[in-house]
């Protein structure tokens, strides 16, 4: 099957979900939320993720999550991940509860596909106090895309991981995963990263961007938003609208797409250092907002 097909099939069979106006969306992707071992990336940023999720439940945003956000490759359990960065999850409840979020599957937790596999280890959780299953998520469900359209324009915005446009990535998870356990998660100590991903390799993320282009290109230049590649992306609205939210493992920061008053921003959370040596998270604006509704599809 073609990257073509693949993306397609993710966009036709995504959930519908509608927005107005006054809808409030924040993207993020590719966490990685690990074990807190030396191989957990996630690890350096997770009081910016918090700090930053934290922000967005207070403010009324729905949090849509594409994908990679458990890495489910290097660890063998999500009940490591669970237990490490427990607060997280117990935030990301509370958006589950008010059904505000939205969660993809990616290459990392293709895993989740399963529907077994995530009635079994994310509806519940062991809680070690009361010696009971507590619940997590349950009913939780995953897709492979989601589309956002809008109750008056019917403008919509196309999400999805990525992974569909990267063939190793997609039908050869499975392997990936078996040398990143056996191989590529040792010597990450040593600074050698895996050539598999694109997010390490530029040739291959040139790949993946140029696929999705060329989707949206046949699809009425679809608003479409990715992760997969950790490279953020903010297009101008006379340019092809392919975003990259980027990752939550960037070298002391986070990056995600703001959606708010059908106005698009890629921002950044990270630590900043004041003037008195008070260490404090700060979001940063990288571009935008832009009016959605500038991104017109081709007619």
């Amino acid at each position: 099957m073609s990257s073509r097909k693949r993306i397609s099939r993710a966009y036709q069979s995504a959930p519908r979900i509608s927005y107005n106006d006054d809808s409030k969306f924040i993207v993020f992707s590719d966490c990685h939320r690990g074990d807190n071992s030396f191989a957990d990336d996630f690890a350096n940023n997770r009081n910016i993720y918090y700090h930053a999720l934290k922000h967005y439940y207070n403010e009324g945003f729905t949090y849509c999550e594409l994908g990679d956000g458990d890495e489910l490759w290097e660890n063998t359990e999500f009940k490591s991940i669970l237990e490490a960065h427990k607060n997280v999850f117990e935030l990301m409840q509370l958006f589950f509860k008010e059904d505000r979020l939205y969660r993809l599957l990616g290459n990392h937790d293709m895993v989740y596909k399963n529907e077994n596999y995530v009635k079994k280890h994310l509806y519940t959780y062991f809680n070690k106090i009361t010696g009971k299953d507590d619940p997590l998520f349950p009913g939780i469900t995953f897709s492979e895309g989601l589309v956002l359209q809008h109750q008056e324009t019917d403008q919509e915005i196309f999400m999805l991981h990525g992974h569909q446009a990267d063939w190793m990535n997609y039908h050869g998870w499975k392997f990936n995963r078996f040398m990143v356990r056996a191989l590529w998660r040792q010597l990450q100590v040593f600074g050698i990263s895996d050539p598999t991903s694109p997010a390490k390799n530029y040739r291959e993320l040139i790949k993946v961007e140029r696929r999705c282009k060329q989707w949206i290109i046949e699809n009425n230049n679809l608003v479409t938003i990715t992760g997969h590649t950790h490279r953020p992306r903010f297009p101008e609205p006379h340019e092809i609208p392919l975003f990259n939210d980027g990752s939550c493992v960037h070298p002391r920061s986070i990056t995600g797409l703001e959606i708010e008053n059908c106005e698009i921003s890629l921002i950044k959370w990270a630590i900043a250092t004041t003037e008195d040596g008070t260490l404090k998270v700060v979001r940063k604006l990288l571009e935008g907002p832009q009016k959605l509704c500038d991104y017109i599809p081709v007619t």
